[in-house]
């Protein structure tokens, strides 16, 4: 099996091989084998951290990889709602957009033993980009910065010692058909430079668009009808342990709705947050579990990319990391992956100090709005950052 496979499953060719390994996912089920256990393990990281990356990646061979994405896709379908498979795609699509990254970046230096790369050109030709994408003339050194300003080009590139951005023309159509305009006003067609029918982007803004390719993809098809399939209700009995646990990790959407307080006062944060923002000053490098529970909680407080990184006091890498985060979680009505409740940062073990008001809630949200309620009056943090 080509281990490219593992690690982007959602490749034409990875179907096909999954095809032709002639194993069922009913039979993989049957069995309790590991890509159940797996395939578990990615929507749940999907649900509550964006991401489908083991937490011991070293625990799963290439196989289970491989055969852990139609188990997972079974189990969003079980889970049957608009908000699971949305938020499964986007973890999905989010992990390969990290994935092509360090492939294209690493392009050209010898990959470790058992390991293959994938190339911009492979990537773009997967997803009936390659006809539409073409390098600019002046080089991979050329650099340049559209009115609407990036996130990794130009001047801001070169004062932070970043690599120069290679940039590319992608034509109009691909790019009205794939960009959208609520990433930000610089994906908006006016705030672009358009020249012979396409238009200019830097290569992590590419990296961007196949990502929405990837999300396009994984959501195709998505819900699967399972029950009533053959052997769709023995598959769906088997695997209902594993739903209804998952379903429950949704709830926590409900409670941050209700909780939602946007007034942002640092000190009143729950003892487990205060600790996360103190570690997060101080350049410690967050697990990815509690950088989602952080970063998700300060967007649930209605904070942006700017605000974030202020607060956290992050910059370069960092800094560019907590953008993309926030990216993600953010959608019109606030958050899309709520924080996760305090079990959940208990079974983290994020859950430090709690103190009396802890004894009382269930959810982070739920303590940081009674905690400004019983305040009354209170001073937004962003209004002493911003008179700095």
């Amino acid at each position: 099996m080509d281990p490219l496979y593992a690690r982007y499953p959602f490749f034409e060719g990875a179907r096909e091989a999954v095809r032709e390994a002639d194993i069922s996912p009913a039979a993989l089920i049957a069995e309790d084998a590991p890509a159940v256990e797996r395939g578990t393990e990615r929507v749940e990281r999907a649900l509550m951290e964006g991401t489908v990356v083991a937490e011991e990646p070293r625990r799963w061979d290439d196989r289970t990889e491989l055969l852990s994405y139609p188990i997972a896709r079974i189990l969003v379908s079980l889970i049957d709602t608009p908000a699971a498979v949305d938020k499964y795609a986007a973890a999905e699509a989010s992990t390969a957009r990290e994935r092509f990254r360090t492939d294209f970046e690493a392009d050209g230096d010898v990959p470790e033993a058992g390991q293959r790369r994938a190339t911009r050109e492979t990537v773009l030709r997967e997803f009936g980009l390659d006809e539409t994408v073409r390098p600019e003339r002046t080089g991979p050194s050329s650099v340049g910065v559209e009115s609407g300003g990036t996130g990794g080009g130009g001047a801001g590139a070169a004062a932070g010692g970043r690599r120069a951005q290679a940039r590319y023309w992608i034509e109009l159509g691909a790019y009205l058909d794939t960009a959208d305009p609520d990433w930000g006003e610089r994906w908006r067609l006016v705030n672009r430079e358009v020249a012979s029918g396409a238009v200019s982007v830097t290569d992590d803004e590419l990296t961007r668009i196949v990502e929405a390719a990837v999300h396009r993809r994984v959501a195709a098809g998505l819900p699967i009808e399972v029950r009533g399939s053959d052997g769709g209700d023995a598959i769906a009995d088997a695997l209902e342990p594993s739903v209804s646990a998952l379903r429950s990790l949704l709830n926590d959407h409900d409670v941050a709705s209700e909780s939602r307080v946007e007034a942002v006062v640092p000190a009143l944060f729950p003892p487990c947050l205060k600790t996360l923002v103190q570690r997060a000053r101080s350049g410690e490098s967050l697990p990815d579990h509690s950088e989602f529970s952080l970063v998700s909680f300060l967007v649930a407080l209605g904070m942006d990319a700017a605000d974030v990184t202020t607060l956290l006091d992050s910059g370069g890498e960092q800094s560019d990391r907590l953008e993309t985060r926030v990216e993600y979680l953010a959608d019109g009505d606030g958050t899309q992956y709520p924080p996760p409740s305090c079990s959940t940062m208990k079974a983290y073990g994020d859950c430090v100090d709690p103190d009396e008001r802890c004894e009382t809630i269930s959810h982070p949200l739920s303590y940081y709005t009674d905690a400004v309620r019983d305040a009354g009056d209170v001073r937004d943090w962003r209004e002493t950052a911003d008179a700095e």
